[in-house]
């Protein structure tokens, strides 16, 4: 990379599926230039992943601090921090609420797409230690009366698929849908807006946040196994869809409700035990964006062991492994003195789950891959990414 003419740093972008435009790319290769040597595999497809719209909101950062960062009221405890906003409910309970779209996945395969928005929506709300009762969603489609469109699937295919999806995500789980939107109109054809939102209720003690603040603590991934599904999926909603369906499928998430279903119990029993020091869900970005995130917002680093990761697929490299999207999947940070009651919950449920590496002080996130370091990176330039201030209409 540190060798290559700028004017052929977005063939590469294009080549890896990297969704980063030449003012990135010239940013990632200085970056390297000042540490001297080339990027890893995994350290590229890593900043990627960190820098993509859905993991640092580059596009639209700008706007929500300047416009909501301010609207603070006093029954808010917590509110763009962590995965999930926490309002005061009563005394001792809270409420924890998000919503998020999952828009360019449905475009191309709308079951899977809106279903897995559903999941996600699900585990933000899940990993703040809160039971998830209640689904919303508002919902914008084409006009179901336009006829087909060469490189577009049929607006009533994408329009039945995706409430389906959301539908059986929902329902699997005894999850139901209680609120949304409606919408048709042709300025949607292209790319339907799906956004899925979800509420829970918790204990105010029992909050978990999205961050870890003690070194030594062990990083455990349990929930579904990792795969190659879903891979570039935060890098695909980077970019407009381009109607070369089946170039974009595989990034894709592929959803399993039973899974989450058990991972839901067991999360709130380990929450109800206390002994959680932090915890994110594994969603767009995968590890890369969620073991960053949860060390750095709490002032640490990490020391990943990536061979540890339990896989669907044993040929999988290591770049693979870090930015896999597999579905329901869930990381917590616990103390040694906690990990075997942790352990015995998580077994209790039938659910994979391992020690992936530990928290430590320091600046740089390091990743080991059966011996052989596979990355060193800076988490304050990994996770902050680059902020626009773009025009709008």
């Amino acid at each position: 990379l540190i060798d290559i003419k700028d004017s052929r740093l977005p063939e590469i972008s294009a080549r890896m599926k990297l969704g980063l435009s030449l003012d990135e790319m010239i940013m990632l290769k200085n970056y390297f230039l000042s540490l001297e040597r080339d990027p890893t595999d995994i350290e590229i497809h890593a900043m990627a992943q960190a820098w993509s719209e859905h993991c640092c909101y580059k596009s639209s950062k700008f706007y929500l601090k300047k416009y909501l960062s301010g609207l603070r009221q006093d029954y808010v405890i917590l509110a763009m921090e962590d995965d999930a906003g926490v309002v005061e409910f009563d005394d001792d309970n809270v409420y924890v609420l998000k919503m998020e779209s999952h828009n360019h996945p449905s475009a191309i395969e709308p079951y899977g797409g809106a279903a897995t928005g559903v999941g996600g929506i699900i585990r933000d709300v899940l990993c703040m230690g809160a039971q998830p009762v209640a689904l919303l969603d508002s919902l914008f489609f084409g006009d179901l009366r336009s006829g087909h469109e060469e490189g577009r699937l049929d607006q009533r295919f994408i329009f039945n698929r995706a409430v389906a999806g959301i539908r059986d995500y929902g329902n699997r789980m005894g999850i139901p849908t209680v609120a949304g939107s409606l919408v048709f109109d042709y300025t949607y054809s292209g790319n339907p807006l799906i956004n899925a939102g979800c509420i829970g209720i918790a204990r105010r003690k029992d909050i978990v946040r999205s961050r870890v603040t003690r070194p030594g603590d062990f990083l455990v991934v349990a929930g579904g196994k990792t795969g190659r599904d879903g891979i570039h999926g935060v890098n695909f909603a980077s970019r407009s869809v381009s109607g070369k369906r089946e170039e974009d499928i595989g990034s894709v998430q592929l959803g399993n409700p039973v899974t989450e279903e058990a991972l839901t119990h067991a999360v709130l029993e380990a929450t109800e035990a206390g002994i959680l020091d932090g915890m994110k869900d594994l969603g767009g970005g995968g590890l890369s964006s969620s073991v960053g995130e949860l060390c750095y917002a709490g002032g640490l680093s990490a020391v990943i062991l990536l061979d540890r990761v339990p896989l669907k697929e044993e040929d999988m490299h290591p770049w693979e492994i870090w930015v896999s999207e597999s579905q329901e999947r869930m990381l917590m940070a616990v103390s040694k003195e906690n990990l075997p009651l942790l352990d015995s919950i998580m077994e209790s449920w039938g659910l994979d789950h391992a020690v992936i590496g530990h928290t430590r002080e320091g600046s740089n996130l390091k990743i080991e891959f059966h011996g052989e370091a596979v990355l060193d990176l800076d988490l304050a330039f990994m996770t902050s990414g680059p902020v626009y201030c773009r025009n709008y209409v």
